[in-house]
């Protein structure tokens, strides 16, 4: 790594941590809280709007189910809090529903949740950075025309701050996620006083113009349909909730009780700012229409329909502008934060199923400041390529939202329940049996709501876009599966052969082979370190793909003395990997039990340019050579004058030289 890439990695990144300084790394509940609770909160900024805009579907009328609807959605949301709590204690280890499952139902199960779980994860990225835009939009017009750039610079700084380890990130997040709480209750505080206790007059910008109903004609199924579907698109709110149970490992001890006080606090808030913002739309009269130009009849010229939290801030605080410009910037910054949620479980995640042989191995492993950079790296591209083929639109990103949550929540109280009948079978302490009764019919109560909620999301959903959501799950199903019976794989044949001894044979001689296309140092050097191996059989070999050339070879051979033989490989067709592939194979074959050494000279360059310049036949003749059973290939370097800097670099960050293949033809 150059002395240029190496700066520009201290400088995203940050000094490296050691491996033992992990536990400081891990977080009190008063961090802990934004870290994780950041995506459930920042969801009041778009779950009731998504309310109101489906019901507006049904006229005006339809906006009288706004508070019921989000009724249910509490009752719901308390359901899978108090769920979660029993959770929590039972698997503190950090597997959350994905552990729940795996152990208590089965790995497909598990895997089915880690397929949901990994896809929601993408999805809370993009729909909260794209809620971000919309929400700031509203205050920056630039931003309103420029949503996806806006969305991947969000995206490319979001990863940069994780990069950097979950300590800092946390303490990044504390304070605009409280200071969004404390904006949203002060908005919703105030303008419930002005209406209610005050007398003033709070009305949203929107609150007089006339909707014209989409199918003011529903009635009787058509019409519940729309009731359910405005749920579903409420149920947005339950997203993150998981994400506590998924990072039980990152609070501090005692981490099972820290993390179900902090799960406790954040039903509580989320609850709140819920029921609150969807209240205080009714006192002011928004009115929202899921296709503006098309339903606002009376809406005047260049009318632009804002955010639920942006009209509203903008009614409460009309005579303190401050007032509204903080909430609207508090808005899109916990939008943005809230991503980190997902920034944390997602790599969590992917490390355990990594472990499990369900991902490749570069998952598990921690990065230079003990995040999981490979997980946090691989989260953020998929969420740009989100971001960018929905153009940013939380409206075209939100029906693919949720469906991965529900199958997660459900999946697991089945195995939570299924956890407590398994100790209940050997539980005699009644104290205790009484306590697994009471989680088993917390766990089982909500089975009933998620479950519920996830048919409902299915039916509703499905055609708008949760196909998209279920057909990525399944692809990454397939391919965690697939992975896993590749490791598998190789660890039976490599068990096999250690039992069987097919493997474990030793070579009875060693056959060493020095490519040669010049006689000149890197050839000599090359020829030393063969002979110094003390190989059986030493020869060289040249393949001919220039007559005069071979023939100059080797007649400067001979004159020279060599002991080792030369031998001339011909290539009519002046090519060097078959020639040389088939003169091993060749030897394999009439030795089988020998083992054969390729020793190929190489230079050693310092600048990209030069290694341009090289001939990459070695490269080539590498990678097809490794496929060929008892065959080793070592290179032999020539270090030339332009590597000097390179291995002054190396000594700090090695593994930045580059090889070229000596010789002008490459050989």
């Amino acid at each position: 790594m150059s002395k240029f890439s190496t700066a520009a990695k201290r400088l995203l990144v940050g000094r490296p941590f050691r491996s033992d300084s992990l536990g400081h790394t891990l977080l009190p509940k008063r961090v802990a809280l934004p870290v994780f609770a950041s995506d459930a909160l920042s969801s009041v900024a778009y779950a009731p709007e998504e309310i109101f805009l489906t019901l507006s579907v049904a006229g005006i009328a339809g906006f009288v189910y706004a508070p019921w609807v989000g009724a249910v959605v509490v009752i719901v949301l308390l359901a899978v809090v108090a769920s979660y709590r029993q959770n929590v204690h039972a698997y503190p280890s950090g597997g959350g529903d994905y552990e729940v499952a795996t152990t208590n139902i089965g790995p497909n199960a598990g895997l089915t949740v880690a397929s949901a779980l990994l896809v929601d994860y993408v999805l809370t990225v993009a729909v909260s950075i794209s809620s971000a835009a919309a929400n700031l939009g509203a205050l920056v017009p630039f931003i309103a025309d420029n949503k996806v750039t806006f969305a991947v610079v969000a995206i490319v700084v979001l990863t940069a701050v994780n990069l950097r380890g979950i300590r800092e990130s946390g303490t990044a997040f504390a304070i605009p996620t409280y200071a969004f709480m404390i904006g949203i209750f002060l908005m919703i505080v105030w303008g419930l006083t002005r209406s209610l206790v005050l007398g003033d007059e709070v009305k949203a910008a929107s609150a007089g113009l006339e909707l014209h109903a989409e199918n003011d004609h529903l009635v009787g199924i058509g019409f519940i349909y729309l009731v359910l579907r405005a749920f579903t698109q409420g149920c947005a709110a339950l997203t993150g909730v998981e994400a506590i149970s998924n990072g039980v490992p990152a609070f501090r001890k005692p981490k099972s009780r820290n993390a179900a006080s902090t799960l406790l606090m954040l039903g509580i808030i989320a609850v709140s700012m819920f029921m609150g913002v969807i209240w205080l739309a009714k006192v002011t009269g928004i009115v929202m229409a899921e296709k503006p130009a098309e339903q606002l009849v009376n809406a005047p010229p260049g009318y632009e329909q804002h955010t639920v939290i942006a009209q509203l801030s903008e009614a409460v605080f009309n005579n303190f502008p401050p007032g509204y410009f903080f909430v609207i910037v508090v808005t899109a910054l916990i939008l943005v934060l809230a991503a980190n949620t997902a920034f944390n479980g997602f790599p969590v995640l992917g490390s355990i199923l990594a472990q499990d042989r369900y991902l490749p191995r570069q998952l598990h492993t921690r990065g230079d400041r003990l995040a999981f950079s490979n997980g946090i790296l691989f989260l953020a591209g998929f969420a740009i390529l989100l971001v960018v083929s929905f153009d940013a639109d939380p409206t075209k990103l939100i029906p693919l939202y949720t469906v991965g949550v529900f199958v997660s929540f459900t999946l697991s109280q089945t195995g939570m329940i299924r956890h407590w009948n398994r100790l209940l079978r050997t539980e005699t302490n009644p104290s205790e049996r009484r306590r697994m009764r009471r989680s088993q019919a917390i766990n089982a109560f909500g089975l009933i709501m998620t479950g519920t909620v996830l048919v409902i999301v299915l039916i509703t959903k499905f055609v708008a876009g949760a196909w998209i959501a279920i057909a990525a799950m399944a692809a990454i199903f397939a391919l965690m599966t697939g992975i896993k019976k590749h490791y598998d794989r190789v660890a039976d044949e490599l068990r096999e052969a250690e039992q069987t001894g097919s493997r474990g044979i030793m070579p009875s001689r060693n056959h060493a082979i020095v490519l040669v296309s010049k006689l000149h140092l890197p050839t000599r050097r090359a020829l030393a370190y063969a002979k110094a191996t003390r190989p059986d059989v030493l020869e060289a070999v040249t393949v001919n793909v220039d007559d005069a050339d071979t023939r100059a070879l080797v007649a400067d051979w001979e004159s020279n003395g060599f002991k080792v033989p030369l031998k001339v490989v011909e290539s009519p067709y002046r090519e060097i990997t078959k020639p040389v592939l088939d003169y091993v194979k060749r030897v394999r074959t009439t030795n089988p039990r020998d083992v054969v050494t390729v020793f190929i000279p190489e230079y050693v360059v310092g600048r990209w340019w030069e290694h341009l310049l090289h001939n990459q036949s070695a490269l080539r003749l590498k990678g097809r050579l490794l496929f060929q059973p008892g065959v080793m290939v070592t290179s032999v370097p020539w270090q030339l004058a332009s590597s000097a800097k390179v291995h002054e670099r190396a000594v700090i960050a090695p593994g930045s030289v580059r090889r070229g293949l000596h010789g002008e033809d490459g050989k």
